[in-house]
């Protein structure tokens, strides 16, 4: 067959759109060519695919290999497209057949022997491939954020030559490790704190009623020490919630656990910090790392020389949307 089609998701803010990965092999000078609007890292693919297919036994025959990943408006970023890029190549040379990657997305960056290694910000495009009813193939080191969707329909490959085994039926994939029951679990908790009922009972209300908290008070009083047992407080986040959060902090490069899955995450910058570090600088998902999450000013003081130049506005326009609520301490 000497067209093929493979499918895969590009990241646009929180959207995961879908791609489909086009490989036309045609007779001519060898050469292989990638098309669709790829930024640096997915241009990068081609000499990383070249070399994962010839080291997992298969040939790359003197082509001329043409790539296209559509729709070519939308960009594309990263190295997800590897893995689909090199299976389109083996079924439009013939090595694999095409029916065998119907209702497939797959994702996953190549080594040059062929493994297959996790990418940054995945998680949106499993969950928008997991809507879909598609069987997801990603990367074993994925296994525990892809425990997080709840979805049957996921395998973990190791290496290129694993996978192509699966597709002709010589091998499984492997499968998603079994996972404890998900719990609120948080390090510290309010009987931790010896005395102070008066301001605890304050706690208890503002958490209760979702209000915004400001504490007074010479240092070593424990108003932080208080503020971090605000969260403990707190319901857990609900199933839609907390796999919204692991959807940000997947795009910003962090991962979140089975263990951490429900919990209402804290943040509490430093009274150093600058405007930029709290309320964002050039970076897209820097304030949007507040999602759900309670925020926590100590030194308040400190903060008030750009308080009123964006942190406020940002705060308190976003509240209701990323953060539901700042408590200030």
């Amino acid at each position: 067959m000497s067209v093929a089609r493979v499918y895969c998701r590009t990241q646009t803010g929180l959207a995961a759109e879908r791609v489909t990965i086009e490989v036309h092999a045609a007779n001519g000078l060898p050469s292989l060519t990638l098309v669709g609007l790829p930024e640096a890292a997915v241009k990068e693919s081609k000499d990383r695919v070249r070399s994962a297919i010839l080291n997992s036994g298969f040939d790359l025959p003197p082509k001329r290999i043409t790539i296209n990943l559509a729709p070519a408006d939308l960009p594309k970023s990263g190295s997800r497209f590897d893995l689909g890029i090199a299976l389109g190549i083996l079924v439009a040379t013939g090595q694999l057949a095409a029916a065998r990657l119907d209702g497939h997305e797959f994702y996953g960056e190549l080594g040059l022997e062929g493994q297959v290694r996790s990418c940054q910000g995945l998680l949106p495009a499993l969950v928008a491939g997991a809507k879909a009813g598609n069987k997801l193939v990603l990367p074993a080191d994925l296994a525990d954020q892809a425990c997080l969707l709840d979805y049957a329909h996921c395998g973990l490959a190791d290496n290129l030559r694993q996978l192509c085994d699966y597709l002709t039926g010589e091998a499984q994939l492997n499968p998603l490790p079994t996972t404890t029951p998900m719990v609120q679990d948080y390090p510290f908790d309010l009987g931790d704190v010896q005395g102070q009922a008066q301001a605890k009972r304050v706690l208890e209300i503002a958490a209760s009623g979702h209000h915004s908290l400001l504490m007074v008070g010479p240092p070593g009083a424990g108003k932080s020490m208080l503020a971090q047992r605000l969260v403990s407080l707190l319901p857990p986040l609900n199933r839609d919630e907390a796999l919204e959060v692991a959807q940000l902090h997947s795009l910003a490069g962090q991962r979140i656990t089975a263990a951490q899955f429900l919990n209402r995450p804290w943040q509490a910058p430093h009274h150093s910090s600058s405007a930029a570090a709290v309320i964002g600088g050039g970076w897209y998902f820097q304030r949007f790392l507040l999602h759900y999450k309670r925020l926590c000013y100590s030194f308040l003081v400190k903060f008030l020389g750009f308080l009123h130049q964006g942190s406020s506005l940002n705060i308190l326009v976003c509240a209701p949307f990323y953060s539901r609520r700042c408590s200030i301490g």
